[in-house]
């Protein structure tokens, strides 16, 4: 796993490449249907999708010590790059350093976001309903910015698509035996966090608030973290600028391991007026925040997946959460627009962003390195 969280750039999708050269072909640890099988559970469930695939690995290898070692190796090397990145950016603003040579980057970023909105509405929505579901999340999640209408809006999107599951074809089923510990967990530290935070306003547990709120409410992976966090910590919080969150996430595209690091940078930013010492605390309360709802949620709805995916509602109602899915990505495109320069310089790299990344195989981490390059040479 760790030669694994080392080399893995590029988001779910590549990750999943990795895991079937790496756990099927080389090590044998499961079969190429278990990884599928498990991938595609993991894209129902709330929180980040190659965490919690690997986490489930790590689960039906050796239970759940395995599972948590598993992930500890997996999230910890991209977690404390991101935490140390949080802390140099904070550490030049301090100094009053000038943070110039990343102006390129911000714009990079909204590259990369335009690039997952266009790939993802692609794969995932093919039918005129999930068009439709889409443009409408889109312009309402753009128009409406307030924590809230996320989950709302998945909500409602999976209803609207549920009422088709006659479609879908039958499966014998046999009776489901269910274990809520987990769950209940999941359930009771979301409410106990709300109201320990609200009542103390202590910022270390309003910050683990917000982010295992968000790991609970995210379907669709790290690019559908984007607009939830810009929206809570950029537009509603105001913890970070809009220019240190998209220096950010263009350089999480540079660090290998879960694209959910990117909490971690956030995170530190938040408890900057607490010196490094809280700086590296707040990467790790905003870590351990939004990663823990996906394996509370894993651990409990791995043991009966098996017949839970043969109910035709559930398959009927994944098409309307994807869709709105993909609108949240659209609209982030639109939303991280919104703060950067109107130059032609900035669209040049825009543009220039979205066309390498679908044209070309140049690594990600390679086009930010040249990004920032450009910010030190101009």
């Amino acid at each position: 796993m760790l030669l694994l969280t080392i080399s893995a750039f590029g988001g779910p999708q590549a990750h999943m490449t990795l895991l079937l050269r790496m756990m099927v072909e080389k090590r044998r640890y499961l079969s190429e249907k278990d990884l599928i099988e498990l991938y595609a559970l993991c894209q129902i469930l709330p929180g980040p999708t190659s965490t919690q695939t690997i986490t489930a690995i790590g689960y039906k290898i050796g239970g759940a010590r395995l599972a948590f070692l598993t992930l500890l190796v997996w999230m910890f090397p991209a977690v404390m790059i991101m935490t140390g990145l949080a802390v140099v950016v904070s550490h030049f603003q301090r100094q009053d350093l000038s943070l110039e040579f990343t102006r390129f980057i911000q714009p990079m970023a909204v590259g990369f976001v335009a690039y997952a909105s266009y790939t993802i509405s692609r794969r995932v929505v093919n039918t005129k309903a999930g068009i439709a579901i889409m443009l409408v999340a889109a312009v309402i999640s753009f128009f409406i910015r307030k924590p809230f209408i996320y989950p709302l809006l998945l909500l409602l999107a999976g209803l609207a698509t549920a009422i088709k599951w006659k479609k879908h074809p039958h499966e014998q089923k046999q009776k489901i035996s269910v274990k809520w510990g987990n769950l209940v967990l999941w359930i009771s530290i979301l409410i106990v966090a709300a109201i320990v935070g609200g009542v103390t306003q202590a910022l270390p547990i309003r910050l683990f608030e917000n982010f295992y709120r968000n790991g609970s409410l995210i379907f669709g992976g790290g690019q559908v973290l984007i607009p939830l966090l810009y929206t809570e910590f950029v537009d509603f919080l105001n913890y970070l600028s809009s220019e240190e969150f998209l220096s950010g996430y263009a350089l999480v595209q540079a660090v290998p391991g879960p694209t959910f690091s990117f909490s971690a940078y956030i995170g530190a930013l938040s408890m900057r007026a607490y010196g490094v010492g809280g700086e590296i605390i707040g990467g790790i309360i905003a870590s351990v925040g939004i990663f823990l709802p996906g394996t509370f949620l894993i651990f409990f709805m791995i043991r009966f997946w098996d017949e839970l995916k043969k109910y035709r509602v559930i398959k009927a109602s994944l098409e309307g959460v994807t869709a709105a899915s993909s609108g949240m990505v659209i609209a982030a495109t639109f939303l991280l627009l919104e703060p950067i320069s109107n130059t032609g310089l900035n669209f040049l790299f825009i543009i220039g962003t979205f066309l390498l990344l679908k044209f070309t195989r140049i690594p990600a981490p390679l086009l930010i390195l040249s990004g920032l390059l450009a910010g030190v040479l101009l």
